[in-house]
């Protein structure tokens, strides 16, 4: 009997070693959480967050900005991928996209499009376009759903959901535990968000590839990364900066390989 359960749990978790992510194409891994999972956790932080930080609503200008931004970068998207017939892509997905006032350098995207720029990033994107390069980047992460990776590759770091607990994986303390420690509103990891650098250079990509599809003008890239690199000269890189790439490798990749491709979406 526990050789026929042992098969039988090891069944499904090769089966879910094949899935591929459909955005990337790249192989998914070990799936231990579900993304509906990770879009309720995401809910509740993402409130918790809001309620504990003082959301901008008198700056009308910016604020209106980063939630028109968000709705024509989640609209063109949403339709590009129906087009394509992967519009499930999108389920469960409640967008939403809030100014903060705060100094830092930073916007961050949690599971399901939960959205969050900090008023210290609109002196270095300058304008609408620059910015739309930056959320695009964030949505992307979301998209792709490298949190789920993310928290699939720290479950098997640590041994939890593996065989006989697979099918617990996502109500156990300790996969709550593990997803507080990447999103929870008392982490320092939740105001960077840090991902692998593979996911980075992905979220690059395809965040061009978004703000282009929404009209945006995706060449303010590169003037924006300079000026993102110009401003950490000299110091410790802001937080947005910590995991990614170096700029120099970042901005040859946009300026060689990702702005060409981008541009074959954009319409004025």
């Amino acid at each position: 009997m526990k050789r026929i359960s042992f098969l039988f749990v090891s069944a499904i978790v090769l089966a879910s070693c094949g899935q591929k992510n459909a955005v990337t194409g790249r192989g998914g891994g070990l799936s231990l959480v579900s993304e509906q999972y990770m879009q309720q956790e995401a809910t509740a932080e993402y409130q918790k967050f809001l309620a504990e930080n003082k959301v901008v609503t008198s700056a009308a200008n910016d604020a209106e900005m980063v939630k028109r931004i968000g709705t024509r970068i989640s609209t063109a998207i949403t339709k590009y991928y129906t087009d394509k017939g992967q519009g499930s892509i999108f389920d469960g997905y409640k967008w939403e996209y809030n100014l903060v006032d705060n100094k830092e350098a930073n916007a961050w995207c949690m599971p399901g499009g939960k959205i969050v720029v900090y008023t210290g990033l609109l002196p270095l994107t300058k304008n609408e376009n620059a910015l739309a390069v930056v959320m695009g980047h964030e949505v992307a992460h979301a998209v792709a759903q490298h949190g789920k990776e993310r928290m699939n590759s720290e479950m098997v770091r640590q041994g939890i959901g593996t065989l006989g607990s697979v099918f617990l994986a996502g109500k156990s303390p300790e996969t709550q535990n593990i997803f507080q420690s990447l999103y929870g509103t008392g982490s320092q990891v939740a105001f960077a968000l840090p991902n692998s650098r593979k996911q980075e250079s992905e979220a690059d990509k395809l965040g061009l590839m978004y703000c282009a599809l929404a009209g945006y003008n995706p060449n303010e890239a590169v003037p924006f990364w300079e000026r993102m690199a110009a401003a950490s000269s000299g110091q410790k890189p802001p937080e947005f900066l910590s995991t990614h790439p170096s700029d120099e490798t970042r901005i040859k990749q946009i300026k060689n390989e990702y702005l060409p491709e981008a541009l074959k979406y954009y319409k004025k």
